[in-house]
């Protein structure tokens, strides 16, 4: 009795709470279809590098390994763009090169360009005030993906539990495209981690320059997230506008120890996107997107679009599949699939984080729970390690590298038969199957599948990563000649709390 009293006043507080906050359900917009872009700089620079003759590869991409690499390539298009910005991510941070790039966003629009910015609300961090002093520039629109009702502290978070099986819908989706001619997705977030410019924390990850036909694609998906009725104007979240910009004042362009400065102005800008222009390949490629509202919101036990892409892609496969996963963690209908293709002889490794390298325990907890039942069904797993070597090829900077900063798993990448490559915002694991939105951009192209198995193999050796296996049905650890019975490089209390929550029934949401 006394537990159920105890409920009752919890659930009264909820209801109270979600009772005082203002947001309508869902946001009716008027209806901004997709626009043919006008000429510009971009699209006849893109014209430049289309084939003489018509193929049947109408997309060009290029790999985005580096933080530098995908920092200074967006910096450029901004530069460059004179009609249109849309930009669509999980997580934008107010760090150095957060706050730069939204500079150089403000001065495109000072301009004239049309900059349309959409983030999910889980990671806002109460900067609606800011977000919405930014979205009174004339040129400026910014709108959040999903918000709860009440936006601060424990009213926030029980106003989520009070409309869970909604609010636990997340955006994850990334994009950045201009003129409408050139986009970048893939699995990068917006922060210092994702660009090799940390000082306590860098990513493995990875992103894809895009142009061509596919674009279109990738346009009308943010579109599709810009008119949905879970897309808010930010100032409809603000309690008020920030009087001041006073953070974006001044904002130095990041400095890499080892790498050519970040490009600024159009000048050098156009000097880099002629340089990188020049090395995409032309590929057959397809753009795949989630839904931003799913038709059933209290179903979250089939897969969406993007999983069963991949499951279909993964069960065209004859002989191999390779990927890459920050968080990984499969569920039994998952593990059946993954045993009917290893039965019929296809090889299936997978890369991800040790405890070690992985920025979440409770993330890591799901996939440890799972890793027996993984290995018992045929698949070749492999623990990053957060010492290798990987960080610095990409760093170029051992300060941002162990033991001076972790170094972990971010990128979301899948090879099948070394013929076609999926790179995208999409983990391999339960939410990213059943709950958040995701994207992938599919390539269909031998030379730019075996680069990434390559790369995604090197990253599997012994020098960069342990391999796992089953040793009298328990899993162990190795590297060379060594072995271990535990997770290598972790504490007694750390493999403690990754037990406990392997405990508790949230692993599909993780």
């Amino acid at each position: 009795m006394q537990e159920l009293k105890s409920f009752s006043v919890i659930m009264l507080i909820v209801s109270i709470l979600s009772g005082c906050a203002s947001l309508p359900e869902e946001i009716k917009h008027p209806i901004e279809p997709l626009v043919t872009q006008s000429t510009s700089t971009l699209s006849e620079l893109t014209d430049t590098y289309r084939p003489e003759q018509p193929s049947q590869e109408t997309s060009a991409v290029l790999l985005q390994d580096t933080g530098w690499d995908a920092l200074s390539q967006r910096l450029a298009l901004i530069e460059t763009a004179e009609h249109s910005i849309d930009i669509q991510y999980y997580i934008w941070n107010s760090d150095s090169s957060g706050h730069y790039l939204a500079t150089r966003l403000v001065a495109a629009a000072d301009r004239g360009v049309q900059v349309r910015v959409m983030l999910d609300d889980i990671n806002l961090n109460e900067r609606e005030s800011l977000l919405a002093a930014l979205d009174l520039h004339p040129q400026i629109d910014i709108r959040i993906f999903n918000p709860t009702p009440s936006r601060r502290g424990v009213a926030k978070w029980l106003s989520f539990l009070s409309d869970f099986s909604r609010l636990n819908r997340r955006m994850h989706n990334k994009s950045f495209t201009v003129d409408g001619v050139l986009s970048i997705v893939g699995g990068r977030n917006i922060g210092d981690e994702y660009f090799d410019l940390s000082d306590e924390i860098n990513f493995r990850d990875r992103d894809v320059l895009v142009m061509g036909t596919v674009v279109t694609d990738i346009q009308t998906s943010f579109v599709k997230y810009w008119n949905s009725r879970w897309s808010y104007p930010v100032n409809l979240l603000a309690d008020k506008v920030s009087s001041s910009l006073s953070v974006l004042d001044e904002v130095a362009a990041p400095r890499y120890k080892n790498y050519p400065a970040l490009p600024e102005g159009q000048e050098s800008s156009s000097r880099l996107l002629k340089d990188v222009m020049g090395k995409m390949i032309w590929v057959n490629a397809r753009f795949v997107a989630d839904r931003p509202v799913p038709i059933d919101v209290d179903n979250s036990s089939e897969p969406k679009a993007t999983a069963r892409l991949l499951a279909e892609l993964a069960q065209q496969s004859s002989h191999e599949i390779l990927f890459e996963s920050a968080y990984l963690v499969f569920d039994d209908r998952q593990l059946k699939a993954l045993q009917r293709l290893t039965s019929n002889g296809i090889q299936v490794k997978a890369l991800t984080n040790s405890m070690a390298s992985n920025d979440l325990v409770s993330n890591h907890s799901g996939y440890a729970g799972r890793r027996r039942d993984m290995l018992d069904h045929g698949m070749q797993l492999f623990e990053l390690k957060p010492d290798t070597n990987l960080c610095n090829e990409s760093t170029r900077d051992l300060s941002k590298c162990a033991p001076t900063a972790a170094y972990g798993l971010h990128a979301k990448s899948i090879v099948f038969d070394r013929k076609i490559a999926s790179i995208g915002s999409f983990n391999f694991n339960l939410r990213s199957t059943y709950l958040n939105t995701e994207s992938l951009l599919v390539i269909e192209n031998q030379s730019i599948a075996e680069s990434l198995a390559n790369d995604i193999e090197q990253a599997m050796n012994e020098d960069n990563s342990w391999r796992l296996n089953l040793h009298e049905g328990k899993v162990r650890w190795s590297s060379g000649t060594k072995h271990w019975e535990n997770e290598p490089e972790t504490g007694r209390s750390e493999r403690i709390k990754s037990r406990f929550l392997q405990l508790l029934p949230i692993e599909k949401y993780l």
